[in-house]
């Protein structure tokens, strides 16, 4: 065999890249594992800020990577935890940047324990830790409401046994209803939407939120995180009767009185008419009792005051204090003579010397010396006169002595002086205003339309004058008017074709 012959045996190298080489195991994968469901336990459990979710899959001898993308991660009924077993369905494929193969996951399901009741009781344990459920925060519920809201759905048998109940034990209750759905897609949103509403308007004195019995999915409108927060936020109390007695969700923690069924919670929120009367009927007798103690421990104490030797010897008492009476006026009379005596005769001396001043000497003295004064008065005026006419006439001289042509001098030549430099004024001013006025004139020209003609273009009017900016303006045979740069030109209509 020739040397040719024996190269032509040997098969031809392929070299591949390694990104080909990767991309190509990325398709055989995705090709035979479209769809595979793969149990395992979750380890280094990592939710990303973009809302994916990174996890790996192992067992006793191997483990797997997997991701769940923020579009399936909605899907969930619960979060997946380290340490949980798991089942998980999904695609497998190939991470090219890291040449890892990975499982594309698209569903999660617990193993032993299902996704719902996983979930119930994650959201539970978290709410719980948040202080969403503690008894401080729960409101009393009102003793004798006057207005009753209830959220449920108006088709329900649990509506027919609210309204029954309250019927029997009180049936002048105002009741408000809002129908919502209880069960399946957007019966979460409605419920909240009701709380907000009653919180709202203030339309009801208590509420009570209700559903009939049904299975764990039935009742997972009621296990949302929204109606839990939306019911602990609510300012109004609410009572929830959701289920059978042996139906727990996560709305019965966050109410403030959860009822075993609904026709329960209406039992709680109201009480019976006949119990509200004995109620009253058994303070009434209770404020007749007191009232009757209270009469007969006042009529003993007016039997003890009227055994009293006070009241027994009323009279010999009061016999004493006229007497007393007597002695005090008898007393007071006597002062009162001795105090007029001791008036009279200071009265009687003062009368004397008052005799005995004369009064008329006084009188001629003050006269005298009224007079020295007046005249002291005058003399010093005529010396201010006298004084005050001197310095008018020395004043007079001194301004006849004035030269009033050099003043005149001065304010005239001040004057010219103040028109010069309002002449300048007005001249820079007239400038700035003509300078103003040159740039405005300039900015109009340029941007004057009649400019824009020059370049070929053309303004057209129609008969009556009015600018025209669409060929729906006139039609075939109408005069026209265009206007060019130079000059005007008169047209008719031929034809009309409208551009876009």
């Amino acid at each position: 065999m020739s040397q040719a012959n024996l190269f032509n045996l040997v098969p031809e190298r392929h070299v591949w890249k390694v990104s080909e080489l990767t991309e190509r195991i990325g398709e055989i994968l995705e090709a035979a594992f479209r769809d595979v469901w793969v149990e395992g336990e979750v380890s280094n459990y990592h939710p990303a800020q973009s809302g994916h979710l990174y996890f790996t899959l192992k067992d006793a001898r191997s483990q797997i990577r997997c991701v769940c993308f923020r579009d399936q991660v909605r899907g969930l009924k619960f979060r997946p935890e380290d340490g949980l077993q798991v089942t998980v369905r999904g695609s497998l494929g190939v991470y090219e940047p890291r040449g890892e193969y990975q499982i594309y996951v698209s569903h999660i399901e617990p193993v032993g324990l299902g996704a719902m009741q996983l979930a119930f009781e994650q959201l539970k344990k978290r709410l719980a830790e948040e202080g969403l459920f503690d008894e401080q925060r729960k409101k009393p519920l009102p003793v004798l409401p006057q207005r009753i809201g209830v959220i449920t759905s108006p088709t329900g048998a649990a509506i027919r046994d609210i309204l029954r109940v309250l019927k029997r034990r009180f049936p002048n209750v105002h009741v408000l209803l809002f129908p919502v759905k209880v069960q399946g897609e957007g019966a979460a949103g409605e419920v909240v939407a009701a709380l907000q509403y009653f919180n709202r308007a203030k339309a009801a004195d208590v509420l009570i939120v209700a559903r009939g019995g049904g299975s764990l999915e039935d009742l997972w409108s009621f296990n949302e995180e929204i109606v839990a927060r939306a019911i602990a936020a609510s300012l109004i109390p609410v009572i929830t009767g959701i289920g059978h007695e042996t139906d727990f969700t996560i709305a019965d923690f966050a109410a403030d009185v959860r009822a075993p069924t609904p026709s329960a919670a209406a039992e709680i929120v109201v009480r019976s008419r006949q119990e509200f009367e004995r109620h009253v009927a058994e303070h009434f007798r209770n404020l007749v009792q007191q009232i009757r103690y209270r009469l007969s421990e006042w009529r003993h104490h007016v039997r003890d005051l009227e055994s009293h030797r006070g009241f027994r010897q009323l009279e010999v008492l009061v016999r004493r204090r006229r007497q007393q009476v007597d002695e005090l006026s008898s007393s007071l009379a006597v002062g009162l003579r001795l105090r007029l005596a001791s008036t009279m005769q200071r009265l009687t001396g003062a009368s004397s010397k008052v005799a005995s001043f004369d009064l008329r000497g006084r009188a001629e003295l003050t006269s005298r010396r009224i007079e020295q004064q007046r005249g002291a008065l005058r003399a010093a005026l005529d010396r201010v006169v006298i004084r005050k006419r001197r310095r008018f006439a020395s004043a007079e001289v001194r301004f006849a002595a004035l030269d009033l042509r050099a003043r005149f001098g001065r304010l005239r030549r001040a004057l010219e002086q103040g028109l010069t430099d309002l002449r300048l004024r007005l001249d820079r001013a007239l400038i700035a205003k003509r300078r103003r006025w040159q740039a405005a004139a300039l900015q109009l020209e340029e941007r004057s339309p009649f400019r824009i003609l020059e370049r070929g273009y053309a303004i057209v009017y129609d008969a009556s004058g009015k600018l025209l900016r669409s060929v729906g303006q006139v039609d075939v045979g109408d005069d026209i008017a265009v206007r060019l740069a130079r000059g005007e030109l008169d047209a008719t209509v031929r034809a009309k074709k409208k551009t876009e």
